[in-house]
This record gives C-alpha cells, sequence and structure tokens, in this order.
C-alpha cells in the first residue's frame, strides 16, 4: 500500500504537468500524510540538507566548464581535429561525431550540451554531404549520450552522492563502458553509410591535420589533466570539476581568445539556470528518500525480488529492463534520485558491487536519454535541426539498439567493468 501511494502520487502530479521536483515533493508530502508524519519543519530540513553537499559543488563547476567549452571554441576544435583525421573516410562525418563526442564527453559529462554542440556543428554537414537528415540526427544524439558514461560524469556524481558510493571510482569504471558504447553505434554507422552514396570530401593532408592537432592540442588537455589528477590522487572529484572550469575559462579567454568579459555573464547564467534546476531536483528527491527510508519501502521491494536473489545476473536484468521502462517516461535526474534509494539496498543485498550497478544503472538512464516520448537529447536534435521528433526517433533506433546490446553484455560480464577499474583505481 506504501509504494502504491508513493508511486500514485508521483504519477498523478507528474500527470496533470506538475515538475517533477514539486511532483517528487508532492509525492513526499503524500507519504507523510499516510504515515501520519506530516510535519512542514522535517520537510524544509530534508530540502536543505539535500541540496547541502560538498560532492555537489562539482555539478556547477562542471556545467560552467561544458558551457566554457562550447562557446569559447574548445568543442569547434575537437570537431575540426576529427574531420582531419577521418572526416575523407566513406562515412567520416559519422564518425567524426562518435570521435567528437568521446572527447567531448571527458570535458563536460553533461549529454545535452555536447548534443547541441555537435547538432550544431556537424548536422548541416552531414546533410550538405548528402546523409539522411533523420540518420544523422540519430546518430548525433546516441553520440551526445556517451557524455554521462565517460568521466567526468555529473550523472555520476549525483548518483554517487544519493548511493553513497565513490565518485572517483565511478569516474574510473565509466571510461571502458563508455568506449564500448561509442563503439557500438560506430559499427552500426559503418553498415549504414556503406549503403549510402555520399560525395567524400578531400583527404586532409599531414601538414592540415598537425595544424589541426596543434589547434585542438588545449582542448585535449583537459581530459587528461583531470584523469591524471584522479587516477594520482592530486585532487577529488569536486576539486576536479574546478580546475576543469578554471582550466576551460583560462584556455578560452587567454588561448583562444574565443571568450570575452561580455560574453562571460552569459556563460556563468546559462550554467547557473540548468545547475539549479538539477540542485532543486536533488533537494526534493531527499525528502522523498528520507520518506522511503522510513517507510520501510526498500524491504517491501526487496520482498518483490526475492525470487531474482539468487541469481545476481538475473536481478540485474530484471532492473536494467525495469529502469528502461521508467526510461521513456522519465528524464535521467529524476529516476536516478527515485531509484537509488530504492534499488541499493537490494543491490547490496545481493552482493553486487555498488560501483558495478553504479556504471550500469547510469548508462541505461543516459540511454534513456534518447528514448522517446520523453528523451530530452532527442529534443536538443529536433530543435536543433529543426526536425520532426518522430523522424529522429526513427533515425536514432538502430544506434539505441546497439547501446542496449552493449549494456546487457556488462551484465552479463561484469569483469568487463571491473577489470578495467581494478587497473585505473589502484
Amino acid at each position: 500500500m506504501t509504494v502504491l501511494i508513493f508511486v500514485g502520487a508521483l504519477l498523478a502530479a507528474m500527470a496533470i504537468g506538475m515538475p517533477i521536483a514539486y511532483a517528487l515533493l508532492f509525492s513526499g508530502v503524500a507519504l507523510m500524510l499516510h504515515q501520519d508524519l506530516f510535519d512542514a519543519q522535517i520537510l524544509a530540513q530534508n530540502v536543505i540538507n539535500g541540496s547541502d553537499s560538498f560532492p555537489l559543488l562539482a555539478v556547477p563547476f562542471f556545467m560552467l566548464a561544458g558551457e566554457i567549452m562550447n562557446v569559447g571554441g574548445l568543442s569547434k576544435r575537437i570537431v575540426n581535429l576529427a574531420i582531419a583525421l577521418v572526416g575523407h573516410r566513406r562515412g567520416g562525418l559519422g564518425f567524426v561525431a562518435i570521435i567528437a563526442a568521446c572527447l567531448m564527453a571527458a570535458l563536460s559529462g553533461s549529454a545535452v550540451a555536447d548534443t547541441a554542440a555537435l547538432a550544431a556543428l556537424l548536422l548541416p554537414m552531414m546533410v550538405k554531404a548528402g546523409h539522411d537528415k533523420a540518420r544523422a540526427g540519430g546518430l548525433i544524439a546516441s553520440a551526445g549520450i556517451i557524455a554521462p558514461v565517460i568521466p567526468p560524469s555529473i550523472g555520476f556524481v549525483v548518483f554517487g552522492v544519493a548511493a553513497n558510493v565513490s565518485i572517483g571510482k565511478l569516474f574510473m569504471a565509466g571510461i571502458v563502458p563508455g568506449l564500448l558504447m561509442g563503439l557500438s553505434i560506430a559499427v552500426v554507422w559503418w553498415l549504414v553509410a556503406a549503403k549510402e552514396n555520399v560525395a567524400l570530401p578531400a583527404a586532409s593532408s599531414a601538414r592540415e591535420k598537425l595544424l589541426a592537432l596543434k589547434e585542438a592540442a588545449w582542448a585535449l588537455g583537459l581530459p587528461v589533466i583531470v584523469l591524471v589528477g584522479l587516477k594520482f590522487g592530486f585532487f577529488t572529484p569536486t576539486e576536479a570539476a574546478v580546475v576543469a572550469a578554471v582550466y576551460a575559462l583560462f584556455v578560452a579567454t587567454v588561448v583562444y581568445r574565443e571568450l570575452n568579459l561580455r560574453q562571460l555573464y552569459a556563460v556563468f547564467v546559462s550554467a547557473a539556470k540548468i545547475t539549479s534546476v538539477i540542485m532543486f531536483l536533488v533537494a526534493a528527491s531527499m525528502v522523498s528518500a528520507w520518506l522511503i527510508t522510513v517507510a520501510d519501502i526498500p524491504d517491501q521491494i526487496v520482498d518483490l525480488l526475492k525470487p531474482f536473489m539468487g541469481s545476481p545476473t538475473l536481478l540485474l536484468v530484471a532492473i536494467m529492463v525495469l529502469v528502461m521502462i521508467v526510461g521513456t517516461a522519465m528524464d535521467m535526474m529524476p529516476t536516478i534520485l527515485i531509484l537509488t534509494p530504492v534499488l541499493m539496498p537490494v543491490i547490496k543485498e545481493a552482493g553486487i558491487d555498488p560501483v558495478y550497478f553504479g556504471v550500469l544503472f547510469i548508462m541505461n538512464n543516459a540511454i534513456g536519454l534518447v528514448t522517446p516520448p520523453v528523451g530530452s537529447v532527442l529534443n536538443v536534435v529536433a530543435g536543433v535541426g529543426k526536425m520532426r521528433l518522430d523522424d529522429v526517433a526513427k533515425g536514432v533506433l538502430p544506434f539505441m539498439i546497439a547501446q542496449f546490446i552493449v549494456m546487457f553484455l556488462l551484465v552479463l560480464f561484469p569483469s568487463i567493468v571491473m577489470v578495467p577499474l581494478n587497473f585505473l583505481h589502484n
């Protein structure tokens, strides 16, 4: 009954168009009334405590780094480097999108920001070259969602705080799965592009390649600094976010000189707006998280999943299918914040490594960003490319299936995640 009241109140609030953060507060109040625990002071206290977290300081700084990267010319130079390297090959612009997405993912960790930049820079070029617009948009969307998996990842930061799991370990564990996501869509694109009759541009000369590499070198230095710093313990993930923002600001203003003081105000405001949405969601979710614990909902979920408890693999398959279904109707951050406090006790009781589960969980939620009807990344591509959402959804389908296959391979073979993690983190 408790689970039904919580879920029913949440769905009812969402059905009438209430913003997710307010829907979480509404479902929390409904649960408090059911438990005869309503107290406005407890409600306010949990909201305040929800955002009062040092690791969450990484969110605004990574968002700021992403905004600076796009406005300050870092993204553009990474795309130009990828074009110089593989743009002349069959389907080359598609491979450019994938390579650029992986590199940009290591700069910002924001799927929406990366996808918007890629769509604005590459979609017109791909259409002009003769690629099907819907398919090209689908590829860019599926490439953009690599950002929450390759570190630094805002999704990992929020999950790490909500689940009390090491964010540094999550970052290191996400590298190989993120690259595999990129490889999977590259294989699909290679098969698709072979059937298209597209004019190929001339290959770049060795001098042009070196020049593009020189131009992009400062941008490429950012992920190296962040990953090396985390690996050798020079700074924490939160401090890494500050380093990323300051470095991106220095490169954009001093080295590339594409960001001036007038533009800087707009960049800070944009990053602040996006951060405020995420932080309010986190704060509101803490009310529900506290009540979920008080109402003993995790134990009720454990009882429901007991038939799967004997097999961690079967349990993970069931959970991944559940998250896939939720991902079609809910955005990434609310899904993380709602399901994490419910699922973590189940994961711990089943003896599944929380870091390993976190990678699978975030990957599933990232793919949910391109699953209709809610998929926010689909909406970004449709908006930037001035396309119908249905067309982008059809174009993304083969790439989305490939990424789901990778996810379930990781479920069946945990060593793909754990072996690189043990190597990188030790």
